[in-house]
């Protein structure tokens, strides 16, 4: 069992005042940075895990554990760079995904302890005219709820929902022990379990006593405008609208000048705040995203002017240079003012029914 911390306190209102009066920073790709680090098999295992049965290298939720100043030093770099919101190195911290590794029993322990690493970082940088926030990330998991893994049996799924929610009720217990000022669950490409963190967020809120602020990020996983389980923009949006979060947006999968028309019909309807971050392009056949710092800010700063979002940041590919063109962008720019509250009963399926 990890160590309980004070759970910080709502910071809603306080968030709210800033994004009604600028744009706010989010940070850029963790996994980007990791990479050039250039570690091996030894450094992701360091002494503790050094005999681990299986191999772990890739495993970047796990330096948390055996490499805590790499990542502390990851998230000093990006609010150096001017961002407001730091997400913590969690995205595959869920017993469901560290399964992959046989280290399952570690996923509680990894939220906490990355939550924690991300919160100092901050409290060294934030001052009262710029407080810094830290977004305890909930990944989507390596399972989906929503399509079946085996094409012969179209039926079949490999996790249950109230599996999935259990999961993420612990892993977000720990993330909001371990300092987190918001709960982002982000790249959703199944709304199915975008619903399960969700459900589970709720219950961990009634556990612990105390609610945060929820942002939710979805994926556009191709041209076709569509998540990977099928629904369009807006009916993602009508699936978790409910939970009332301080934002809603889209991440990775694209970069900026494909997102665009999407971040447009998000902007047309969301009722709350508007949050982005795009991948550096799309990548080459080498894997790696070319889209440079100027260019994506390009993008950034066209946004921005037209009042389509509220936070932006950076997904794969983008780096600290990415994030300070991004401050650069959207600086003296008025921010989007979320829609009205309106009494329509907005309906979902793959496409939108809004009466």
């Amino acid at each position: 069992m990890i160590s309980k911390g004070t759970i910080r306190p709502n910071q809603t209102e306080l968030l709210t005042k800033l994004l009604k009066d600028k744009t706010l920073i989010l940070d850029g790709a963790m996994g980007t940075m990791i990479q050039q680090c250039g570690l091996e098999e030894e450094d992701y295992r360091g002494t503790r895990f050094a005999d681990w049965p299986t191999s772990i290298k890739g495993n970047n939720d796990l330096l948390v554990l055996t490499q805590p100043d790499i990542i502390k030093n990851i998230h000093l770099q990006y609010l150096k760079a001017g961002a407001d919101i730091i997400e913590t190195n969690s995205f595959n911290a869920t017993k469901t995904s560290m399964s992959d590794y046989e280290m399952q029993s570690l996923a509680e322990e990894i939220n906490f302890e990355a939550a924690k690493l991300a919160r100092e970082a901050c409290d060294e940088i934030s001052t009262p005219d710029k407080p810094r926030f830290v977004a305890g990330v909930l990944g989507p998991t390596s399972k989906t709820l929503s399509i079946s893994p085996d094409v012969n049996d179209p039926g079949f799924r490999n996790i249950t929902f109230d599996e999935l929610v259990e999961d993420y009720v612990s892993a977000t217990l720990a993330l909001m022990h371990g300092g987190s000022d918001i709960i982002l669950v982000e790249t959703i490409f199944d709304t199915l379990n975008a619903k399960a963190a969700l459900f589970a967020i709720e219950e961990a809120f009634e556990q612990a006593g105390q609610r945060l602020p929820i942002m939710i990020s979805g994926t556009i996983t191709d041209a076709s405008g569509r998540t990977l389980s099928g629904q369009t923009t807006e009916a993602f949006y009508n699936s978790i609208c409910h939970v009332n979060p301080i934002s809603v947006g889209l991440n990775c999968a694209l970069g900026p000048d494909q997102l665009r028309q999407y971040v447009d019909t998000l902007s047309s309807i969301c009722e709350c705040f508007v949050s982005v971050h795009p991948n550096a392009g799309l990548p080459n056949e080498f894997g790696e995203y070319d889209l440079e710092a100027d260019e994506m800010a390009e993008h950034i700063a066209e946004w921005s002017s037209s009042q389509l979002i509220n936070i932006v940041g950076g997904c794969c590919g983008t780096t600290p240079e990415h994030i300070t063109a991004m401050v650069n962008a959207v600086e003296g720019n008025t921010p989007r003012t979320p829609k009205e509250k309106s009494s329509l009963m907005r309906l979902s399926g793959l496409e939108a029914f809004n009466l």
